[in-house]
């Protein structure tokens, strides 16, 4: 019996900021935050991306602005979508414990509510500073080796746990796909 939610993410994915936002509101209950790199997710899933179809984006961008209405949460399609995510995630990998809700936060809404270019390295370092991380360590730091195969690690071992998209919650070996599915994953967590 878990005591705790995987919650596997990319700051790539609208649906995982629309579930990040939906978890806030639930400060009883623990959340493991599980980083991963969506692109490579669907490389070894075999998975092509709803970004390069029209019809799925256009229903995605549809969707993604009927649930956050529903759900009172500010969001704004990125006119810049999709960007390439790496640095963004392997920097989570690089920020302290304590300032990791507050980096999601402030990379989350930078994307998916205030329409930034973050494939920018300007507009990434402008956010870095903003938190009061060493803007230097950090580019220096997601540049090593060792944190691009943590990554490559924690994208692997989600999909060998048969994760497939983001946002995912696994609570006691089961898997619920979707921001749609956080209610159920709570479901499970309270039968425990």
């Amino acid at each position: 019996m878990n005591n705790h939610i995987d919650f596997y993410f990319d700051i790539i994915s609208p649906y995982a900021y629309i579930a990040h936002k939906k978890i806030l509101k639930h400060k009883n209950i623990v959340f493991n935050y599980k980083p991963i790199y969506l692109g490579g997710l669907h490389k070894l899933a075999g998975i092509d991306s709803p970004a390069f179809n029209k019809y799925k984006l256009r229903n995605n961008i549809n969707d993604c602005n009927l649930v956050s209405e529903k759900n009172n949460i500010e969001f704004k399609w990125n006119s810049n979508f999709p960007i390439n995510s790496l640095n963004i995630m392997r920097g989570y990998l690089y920020v302290e414990e304590n300032k990791k809700i507050d980096y999601l936060n402030c990379f989350f809404d930078a994307y998916w509510k205030d329409d930034r270019d973050l494939s920018s390295v300007e507009n990434i370092s402008k956010l870095i500073r903003n938190l009061d991380i060493d803007i230097e360590e950090f580019f220096q730091f997601i540049k090593q080796q060792s944190i691009k195969d943590k990554l490559i690690k924690l994208t692997t071992d989600a999909f060998q746990k048969e994760v497939f998209g983001t946002p995912t919650f696994i609570v006691n070996n089961k898997i619920f796909w979707g921001q749609d599915r956080l209610e159920y994953a709570l479901e499970e967590f309270a039968n425990n």
